[in-house]
């Protein structure tokens, strides 16, 4: 039974006591006689529902943790030479993906996170041991001891060396598949983002593995705990062979309303790309994880917004109803664009947000924020509501992320694959003063065949003033249609753009859309 006040709640999810340890039974059934489990209790998702609506009603405490200066003495390099011992991986004997290890606290992660591996109705505690890892002499690991508890886990491919899933650090979570190649993140939840206040980040204090079924990738609840909410999480994962969906379930119990709720957060890193100007004092020629924000609206319209590095935080929000798509992507696939051998930019997958009902009414948010380097996630997209929920209120949400290479419904029409900027005026010819010259490129079948006398014309519109000398002309050599303009900002203003090309009343691309800070 779930007990009403938050000491028993927690008490339920994480007690690491020596009575618990020594109830504790080595499992052979797991494929491993180093992981201990404590003593099984009933545990289904609407049990963990019911948990998190309790849990909501008493005040916020912050849970126990290690002291500070020992996690965050684990920084990203020692972090990285503690290492899992393999033979200890949870299911690691059975075949198709399903292997779990755990990481431990460290600066990425400093707060312990209870698991629990759940079979047949019934949840066990996993008990930390500091014998599960290997790590350097010098490292602060012992010195946190045996009650020092997991910071994440993943779950690994076949070869146990690598891993297609991870969950590391307040309620962060994200996936290699389809490439095999980590890149963006996704998180539960954003409160109060990009807003006058702090933000807030409400973290994952337990989760439940679920016992794979049929080969099938293990089912993961979790439990949500926060200043401003609760929250009880389910994912169910299905990789069929394209990248990784995961359908998500989630109940969240708000104890605030928060300033801006953002639900189905990605985060991302953009430093500089094609329509930038590569840093001096870097060799290649792009930088980033993701370099665009793609929309499916409830009208059916598609947008492509470019992302940037601007020179101040920037929030743009894109208003909707029932919006059926979103996604940080990363179109630029060419290796030549980026030249970096080593963490591979062009591998890495983007993230598609397919709602699962009517969301009602809101906004696409995306939030860009000034960097200096490649290790900051500074690039933040999400559904807003028009209207949060208040204290005391609750939201039930569905949704499917799609970790994959493009959008997994095509749009239709032709999408914007390039975005060039820079001075205005014809090449060798002086250049018209303060006029700057926008290039967007178009690929798609919706433009194959096509010549200049087929009737293709470019729209653009701007925030204020008109385009100059806008033009649209099928590349020769290629397969691409260029629409190319000049516009003349007004210093200190901001400047929205639109455009897309049709033929007739018939839209053949998608609507690229841009904003540029003169």
């Amino acid at each position: 039974m779930i007990g009403p006040s938050r000491r028993s709640a927690l008490a339920s999810l994480a007690a690491l006591s020596a009575a618990s340890v020594a109830r504790a039974a080595a499992l052979p059934e797991l494929g491993t006689r180093l992981l201990k489990l404590g003593p099984a209790t009933p545990f289904t998702f609407d049990r963990l529902r019911l948990q998190a609506r309790r849990l909501a009603a008493q005040p916020f405490s912050a849970p126990h943790a290690p002291p500070a200066e020992l996690a965050h003495a684990i920084d990203y390099d020692a972090f990285n030479r503690i290492v899992f011992r393999p033979a200890a991986t949870l299911w690691g004997d059975a075949p198709g993906g399903v292997g779990v290890q755990f990481f431990p606290v460290g600066r990425p992660a400093p707060r312990p996170v209870a698991m629990n591996v759940v079979d047949q109705g019934r949840a066990r505690p996993i008990l930390y041991s500091a014998d599960l890892f290997t790590s350097p002499a010098e490292s602060a690991l012992a010195a946190l001891g045996q009650g020092a508890g997991f910071g994440g886990f993943r779950v690994m491919n076949d070869d146990r060396r690598t891993d297609w899933l991870s969950f590391l650090g307040a309620s962060y979570f994200r996936s290699s598949d389809p490439f095999n190649q980590y890149g963006l993140s996704a998180r539960a939840i954003a409160i109060d983002t990009a807003t006058s206040g702090p933000e807030e980040f409400p973290a994952f204090v337990a989760f439940w593995i679920e016992a794979p079924k049929g080969g099938a990738p293990p089912a993961i609840c979790a439990l949500l705990d926060g200043p401003s909410l609760v929250g009880a999480w389910r994912f169910v994962h299905s990789r069929p062979g394209a990248g990784l969906v995961q359908e998500v379930t989630a109940e969240l119990h708000f104890r605030r309303t928060p300033a801006r709720l953002g639900l189905a957060p990605l985060t991302s890193m953009y430093w500089y790309g094609e329509s930038d100007r590569a840093p001096p004092d870097d060799w290649r020629p792009q930088i980033h994880d993701s370099d665009g924000l793609a929309i499916w609206t409830g009208a059916g319209e598609r947008i492509w917004r470019p992302l940037a590095n601007p020179g101040r935080v920037r929030v743009n929000a894109f208003f909707d109803r029932g919006p059926r798509g979103f996604g940080l992507m990363q179109r630029d696939r060419s290796f030549a664009d980026y030249e970096d051998d080593g963490v591979r930019y062009d591998r890495r997958p983007s993230v598609w947000v397919e709602p699962i009902g009517d969301w009602g009414a809101g906004s696409v948010q995306l939030v860009e924020i000034p960097t200096s380097g490649e290790a900051d996630d500074n690039i933040v997209a999400f559904w807003s509501p028009a209207r949060p929920p208040a204290q005391g209120e609750s939201l039930a949400l569905a949704y499917r992320l799609h970790w994959c290479d493009e959008e997994p419904t095509p749009p239709g029409v032709a999408r914007a694959v390039a975005t060039r900027f820079g001075r205005g005026g014809r090449p060798g010819q002086p250049v018209p003063p303060g006029r700057r010259k926008y290039v967007v490129d178009f690929a798609g079948q919706s433009l194959a065949g096509l010549a200049r006398a087929d009737g293709v014309e470019p729209v653009v519109t701007l925030g204020q003033g008109a385009a100059i000398d806008p033009v649209a002309y099928p590349v020769a050599g290629s397969l691409l249609w260029r629409l190319m303009f000049d516009i003349e900002p007004t210093p200190g203003r901001t400047l929205d753009l639109r455009a897309y090309l049709r033929r007739g009343a018939a839209a053949l691309t998608e609507t690229w859309i841009d904003q540029l800070d003169a």
